[in-house]
């Protein structure tokens, strides 16, 4: 049986962060705020010292948290909000613009990001986006959608040539959690380590083993 131990290769989050590519979908699957806000924070301000805009559409309460964060580090987030280099966004509302009964409509979700991307792309700026809204899918149960939404931005991202993080809280695995958590971890090319004693670990997904 496949594990992320063995399925992906180890290096170390310092230097993924600031070497993240174009197309590259991470996701982390965390055992409290505190890590996953650490995680977060490392993603948005190596993509704000680079330059790029970063997206975050994350619940309001962890749209709060990071905007705290980044300001403690002297990062001047209402200027990057005016100069659309910072996008946070509610995920609820955001996930509401494309969900058909229960389901990620595909051709309202490629008009809601590609909206969204156009306008973060603009001055040739690259782009890294945060989406907590798999996370709201999957704790409400509806893991289908989840998968499939997974699956709508890793193709997105490929046309569009931005990177994309996404995090799940472990509590939200309840049943079956070493199956389900590979399941998730098999939709993303790279993996965050969310618990205190591997925090600084990043697994890159290798080819399929026979």
């Amino acid at each position: 049986m496949r594990t992320v131990d063995n399925y992906w290769e180890r290096t170390e989050t310092d230097i993924f962060w600031g070497e993240i590519a174009p197309c590259d979908h991470v996701v982390q699957i965390y055992e409290n705020d505190a890590i996953f806000l650490d995680a977060l924070v490392g993603f948005a301000g190596a993509g704000i010292n680079a330059g790029d805009c970063v997206i975050i559409i994350a619940s309001p309460a962890h749209l709060k948290a990071l905007e705290e964060r980044l300001k403690s580090y002297a990062v001047h987030v209402d200027v990057l909000i005016a100069e659309n280099r910072y996008i946070p966004l509610d995920a609820e509302a955001t996930l509401a613009k494309f969900m058909v009964n229960d389901w990620p409509d595909e051709t309202l979700f490629i008009q809601t990001v590609s909206a969204l991307i156009d306008k973060a792309q603009k001055n040739n700026r690259r782009v890294r986006a945060f989406g907590e809204m798999v996370a709201l899918l999957w704790a409400e149960g509806h893991n289908g959608a989840t998968v499939q939404l997974e699956q709508l931005w890793s193709r997105f991202c490929e046309k569009a040539s931005f990177c994309l993080f996404c995090a799940y809280p472990k509590s939200c695995f309840t049943q079956d959690i070493s199956a389900s958590i590979m399941n998730i971890c098999c939709a993303h090319s790279k993996v965050i380590r969310g618990t205190e004693e591997s925090l600084r670990e990043v697994y890159y997904q290798l080819p399929e083993r026979a």
